[in-house]
């Protein structure tokens, strides 16, 4: 694959400073969008929905359509992130992931995440963190900028840390421009890529990626970024891979450049932090543990895949490479109707199918 040697020109780049100066990728919700946020759920209470059950048209939110498209907008052609305020937040778990899942319907497909199959996974180091895969997450540690696995990742903040850490956002298409800029010659290792780890796999899946994963691509001139340091190390350890130092160097200047152009901002009760992956790295500040499980920080997460999100050079590997194995990557559809027991459809070369 040829890198795309044009330095990228369009909203998905910014810095701290632009983000600052114009702040419309911040939707908040007004009373009226509230109320009918409870209606929705009201609805799905009284047909006794479980919240994997729920499709668009089961929630209604007539008012809320413009900024629900606006958010769909800032995703795919604007900035790559948008953050969503004021959605009610005193309600017991149940009716929150009701609420959460019936808005989510309204921008995308909802994908499952960890090893639990699980369609909303529970962001805490408390009791309600799921007890396999991940567990890592939630910890007060700080958490490096990074990518998830699904088109979007959103976040549902339910309770936040008492000393408020801040989340943070960087483009990785800024971050793709420095690199055009100042180390051109790391463009071909990255558009070549790496294997990536798998988790609990099934079948005849192996424990890592047989095939590369491009950490940038390029497709009608549209750069996508497919980049998690983490993911790739854990796949190359199986694969009895070792970093080079120059792919070590490179990993380092992704790092350090992306930390260097973030952008920091709170995450409250009743937010929900809505990233593209293919263009935005997330990450979150440390927090002080908390030993009070009533005071744990506790967000909700939904992994999305958007409609018409963005054209991909092969969609099997750099869309659904990560993500299409073992327990993961399966819709609210695949689960009602058993899917997941069996292993994703692959083609020869071993990367998932599009379908």
């Amino acid at each position: 694959m040829t890198p795309h040697m044009e330095p990228i020109r369009d909203a998905s780049v910014w810095t701290a400073e632009d983000l600052q100066q114009d702040a419309s990728w911040r939707f908040a919700l007004t009373s009226e969008q509230t109320d009918e946020l409870e209606k929705a759920l009201q609805l799905v209470r009284e047909r006794q929905l479980q919240f994997s059950e729920i499709l668009q048209q089961d929630f209604p939110l007539p008012s809320l359509q413009q900024v629900l498209k606006g958010i769909q907008e800032e995703l795919r052609q604007g900035r790559g992130f948008a953050l969503l305020q004021g959605l009610p937040t005193g309600y017991e778990y149940d009716d929150l992931e009701k609420l959460y899942w019936g808005l989510c319907t309204h921008l995308g497909t909802g994908v499952t995440q960890n090893s639990e199959a699980g369609l909303i996974h529970y962001i805490t180091d408390g009791q309600l963190r799921p007890q396999n895969g991940a567990r890592i997450l939630g910890r007060p540690r700080p958490s490096a900028l990074h990518v998830d696995l699904s088109d979007c990742v959103s976040l549902f903040c339910i309770r936040q840390a008492p000393d408020d850490p801040q989340s943070l956002v960087a483009s990785s298409l800024a971050v793709y421009n420095e690199i055009l800029r100042q180390h051109p010659e790391y463009l071909p290792r990255l558009y070549e890529g790496f294997v990536w780890n798998r988790i609990e796999t099934q079948g005849s899946e192996t424990p890592f990626s047989n095939f590369h994963i491009p950490a940038y691509s390029a497709a009608d001139g549209t750069v996508t970024c497919r980049f998690h340091p983490g993911w790739i190390r854990a796949g190359m350890k199986k694969a009895d891979q070792e970093l080079s130092d120059e792919e070590s160097e490179i990993f380092d200047f992704i790092a350090e450049t992306a930390a260097a152009n973030s952008f920091a901002l709170p995450l409250q009760e009743g937010d929900i932090l809505f990233c593209n992956n293919y263009t935005v790295f997330h990450g979150r500040e440390g927090h002080e543990p908390i030993e009070d499980e009533a005071q744990k920080r506790v967000l909700l997460r939904i992994w999305l895949d958007l409609p018409n999100v963005r054209p991909f050079d092969d969609e099997g590997s750099v869309r659904f490479g990560a993500i299409r194995h073992g327990m993961m990557g399966w819709t609210a559809a695949d689960l009602l109707a058993g899917n997941h027991h069996t292993p994703h459809r692959r083609r020869q070369d071993g990367v998932p199918e599009v379908y």
